[in-house]
């Protein structure tokens, strides 16, 4: 729902300073049960907007204002707020923004929240920040706003807006993993640089989370964890990174495919001027804490870093396949696809794959009929240019979101006309995808079953009653003929 405009370096300070405490506004709610309807804030009681070295390039609206009804009463009326941005002046300029329901070109702007049930929630972005030029790291103002409703008390709050930086560069993608076994650890050495003109006066801070299907080794005592089996990893240095100055860390991070795994991964890191910890980091390393150590400030230019895993986990693919049965005439469904016996799972659309499906002989591929949010169409797959081609299905596009059941399999009804008999035969379905390392069971047979039209079937087709009227005038003009004949003699 939230645009980002900004660079890594600078999402990396938004990403801490989101994590602060929360500065809650607002009554309890009643013990006695009294039914008063409450609502309350939930708001940073600090934000960074942008780094001072972004200057006037820097644009976020990613600053939300959370208005949530305190359970035990009823709904909210009528819920409006009023956010006033005037103490942002000399830091930051404020636009409209919100997500179609603010109004005002600032510094004052209002929020229509309507209605909000006992118990829920809402939120909405009251404003684009833009940054100026000429501010400094700790540069700040504040915004307030005030939160009503028709049948519920005000509620106000204030956030401190500060300016963050500087801006630390990482060198974006890295040299590939290929080849990683599950249970088997890889190192990564996160480093960076700082290419502007302010030193990092309170320390940095780096972030590394990796994806799903992959684990951190929790062993350093200046990080913390997000769990004993983490995804992500927060580890704050003191060192102060002057200008023009570059580091890595003293020792790898280590990270693991947690069986069973996915065919891929990756693994990300940011670097922050603004160490302060999220909340939901919680677990400290016990090992030796880790350091920064300079490096050569080659190299850097992007606000994150990345590493592209590959594992040896295979996704392996079994077609779905079924007969052809029916009557010559018949159009029937036959539900044809793939199923993933694992135990992987490709992660993105291209590497899901595609099945290529070939009809028996005697038959033709009338449709493949899907739907997709509410609409469809009568293709699904990519028909072939000629007699005998394949028809190509790739399972990661739109057609087959819904046909994809969450247990591994994804198949379609294609609906086939069964054109005449044709004794044994079999047409083909074939499954792929890049990381199928078992080639064995990837392609199955489509067999015909055809049993004879029903005789009432014979005089519907066109055809039938073409011939049975050419016979006619033959019989007639055969009449003709001989009457005349036996005229004449």
């Amino acid at each position: 729902m939230l645009r980002r405009t900004m660079t890594g370096g600078r999402a990396a300070a938004l990403a801490v300073s989101i994590a602060s405490v929360l500065a809650t506004a607002g009554a309890p709610a009643a013990a006695d049960g009294s039914g008063q309807v409450m609502v309350r804030l939930e708001t940073p009681s600090t934000f960074v907007m942008y780094n001072a070295d972004e200057g006037a390039a820097a644009s976020n609206d990613d600053f939300v204002v959370p208005v949530a009804v305190v359970p035990g009463g009823g709904p909210a009326r009528d819920v409006k707020v009023v956010v006033d941005a005037s103490g942002l002046a000399g830091v930051a300029v404020a636009s409209k923004g919100g997500y179609g329901n603010c109004t005002g070109d600032g510094p004052v702007f209002t929020c229509v929240y309507g209605d909000l049930q006992n118990g829920d929630g809402e939120a909405n972005a009251p404003f684009t920040l833009h940054g100026l030029d000429g501010v400094r790291p700790g540069d700040s103002g504040t915004v307030t706003y005030t939160v009503t409703a028709d049948n519920a008390a005000p509620v106000t709050g204030v956030t401190r807006m500060t300016v963050g930086g500087p801006t630390l560069h990482a060198p974006g993608p890295e040299k590939s993993v290929s080849g990683l076994e599950p249970g088997r650890a890889a190192a990564l050495t996160p480093r960076f640089a700082n290419n502007s003109r302010f030193p990092a006066r309170q320390g940095v801070a780096l972030r590394v989370d990796v994806s799903e299907g992959m684990t951190l080794t929790p062993r350093h005592s200046n990080c913390f964890y997000a769990g004993p089996a983490p995804t992500s990893a927060w580890c704050a240095f003191p060192t102060r990174a002057a200008p023009g100055a570059a580091y890595r860390t003293s020792a790898p991070l280590l990270y693991s495919v947690t069986p069973p795994g996915k065919p891929t991964g990756d693994v990300t890191y940011t670097w922050s001027a603004d160490p302060r910890r999220p909340a939901d980091h919680t677990v400290r390393g016990t090992g030796a804490p880790l350091a920064l150590v300079p490096t050569p400030g080659e190299g850097f230019g992007d606000g994150y870093g990345s590493v592209g895993v590959t594992t040896t986990v295979q996704a392996d693919y079994r077609p779905v396949t079924a007969t052809v049965r029916g009557r010559v005439g018949d159009t029937v469904k036959v539900r044809l696809g793939v199923r993933n016996l694992g135990p992987g799972e490709p992660s993105d659309s291209e590497s899901l794959g595609r099945f290529e499906v070939v009809p028996p002989e005697g038959t033709t591929v009338t449709s493949v009929p899907y739907s997709f949010e509410g609409d469809g169409g009568e293709w699904a797959c990519d028909r072939p240019a000629g007699p005998g081609g394949a028809f190509v299905c790739a399972i990661g596009y739109d057609p087959f979101y819904e046909a994809r059941d969450g247990r591994g399999t994804t198949a379609l009804d294609f609906h086939i006309r069964i054109d005449r008999r044709v004794p044994g035969a079999r047409g083909t379905i074939r499954a792929y995808n890049p990381y199928d390392r078992t080639p064995g069971n990837d392609v199955a047979a489509i067999p015909l079953e055809a049993s004879p039209a029903l005789p009432y079937r014979t005089f519907r087709q066109p055809g039938t009653w073409f011939a049975i009227g050419a016979g006619a005038l033959a019989a007639v003009a055969l009449a003709v003929g001989y009457r005349r004949r036996r005229a004449a003699s």
